[in-house]
């Protein structure tokens, strides 16, 4: 245990925060996930919406606080890419 109070206070406030965010941080995942698996069974008209929905979910979270606003946006521009580089690789299987 910490000897001092202001040290104790440090760890319940944290343990609050964690809690608090979890589910934040819960539905962040499952939402790119969800467009993650939608992106690799080539279903682009669901996972294009599914990243839109991950979008306004990591939007939320960095607005809130739960993930910092430079977090989001990597992770809403990696989910992007993944989804722009299989469009294009199954248009040029098409061709």
């Amino acid at each position: 245990m910490t000897s001092k109070s202001s040290a104790e206070k440090a760890g319940r406030v944290a343990q609050k925060q964690a809690q608090r965010n979890k589910p934040i941080n819960s539905s962040v995942k499952t939402a790119i996930t969800k467009a993650r698996k939608l992106i690799l069974q080539k279903d682009f008209d669901a996972a294009q919406e599914a990243v839109k929905n991950a979008s306004v979910a990591l939007d939320k979270a960095a607005q809130k606080g739960v993930i910092h606003r430079n977090n989001a946006a990597r992770r809403k521009s990696r989910l992007v890419k993944q989804l722009n580089d299989a469009l294009a690789a199954s248009t040029q299987q098409k061709n």
